[in-house]
């Protein structure tokens, strides 16, 4: 470990092919059905694994200039070979780098980060203020996925336990003065506990939304109607009232993700039964006798 925070040489050619190996993996894995919503996937979606290749960069480097650079190209280059990779089967085509802009202010943001991040490599105490907010960002992200973790057990146990294993090896690892790496792990170690305490604290992070709207080609159903989903394991179903369309909703908490049935009923026993395929914030929905989906 001590190898990859310091004494790795990173030339240029290494950095370029470090880039597009990360940025191509990135895109592939976030079309990958079976990744959707895992682990494997989070790499495309948040920071965790982005703010680790960006201090490598940074402990790696030769000077403030040279950090800043070669963590500004690094993103330069991975950032929208991401998307691009995805270009040949998005169903967005181009369109998919709408979500770029986003994250190419952060590759800009890269060059100051850089080149303030490569002071670490001074090892004085003052350097606690560059790491430890990498370290809360990371904390962050554990108590995300923590939470995830909690609500759809086993999604996102291997990021959570990744977060948790990169704030200890930063507290390990980037000082050599034995007093700040002491400090900086006892940091590590309160951040770890402090996100626990707070995911445990919001409770579990549950995907809730309205699933359908009375009429307007759907059943003019209203409070005298029931909903149920075929496997109540799946969360709960609620009819109610919604104002701001002067209408009645299927309104619905999903406690899981993968596939099942809703099943609204009329008072007269007519059943309407609804297709179901249940993401982390999405969902798709369909009239059992119907071909087209819904998103």
């Amino acid at each position: 470990m001590k190898k990859l925070f310091g004494e790795l040489n990173l030339t240029w050619p290494k950095l370029i092919i470090f880039a597009i190996i990360a940025g191509i993996y990135t895109g592939v894995v976030a079309q990958i059905p079976q990744a959707r919503d895992t682990s494997f996937a989070d790499i495309s979606i948040t920071f965790e694994w982005w703010i680790l290749f960006g201090t490598i960069i940074i402990m790696n480097s030769k000077s403030n200039l040279d950090s800043a650079l070669k963590c500004f190209i690094f993103f330069l280059i991975s950032q929208p070979l991401v998307y691009l990779v995805q270009v040949p089967v998005s169903e967005l085509g181009w369109g998919i780098f709408q979500y770029y802009p986003g994250w190419f202010k952060w590759t800009l943001l890269t060059i100051p980060m850089g080149y303030i991040g490569y002071w670490l490599k001074k090892d004085k105490w003052w350097g606690l203020f560059i790491i430890v907010p990498m370290m809360i960002f990371l904390g962050y992200h554990y108590m995300g996925f923590l939470r995830e973790c909690w609500t759809y057990f086993p999604h996102h146990l291997l990021s959570a336990i990744f977060c948790v294993v990169v704030i200890i090896l930063f507290g390990l690892y980037i000082f050599k003065d034995k007093k700040i790496r002491k400090i900086a792990l006892i940091i590590a170690i309160i951040i770890i506990i402090v996100m626990t305490v707070i995911a445990f604290t919001q409770g579990q992070n549950y995907y809730e939304t309205d699933l359908l709207l009375s009429g307007e080609g759907n059943p003019d159903f209203d409070e005298t109607y029931t909903a149920e989903f075929v496997d109540p394991s799946y969360g709960t179903c609620e009819i109610l009232y919604e104002p701001q369309f002067d209408c009645y909703k299927l309104h619905v908490i999903f406690v899981k993700l993968g596939e099942t049935q809703c099943v609204l009923k009329a008072p007269d026993g007519t059943e309407y039964v609804y297709d179901l395929i249940i993401g982390r914030s999405t969902y798709n929905i369909k009239p059992e006798d119907s071909d087209e989906w819904r998103y």
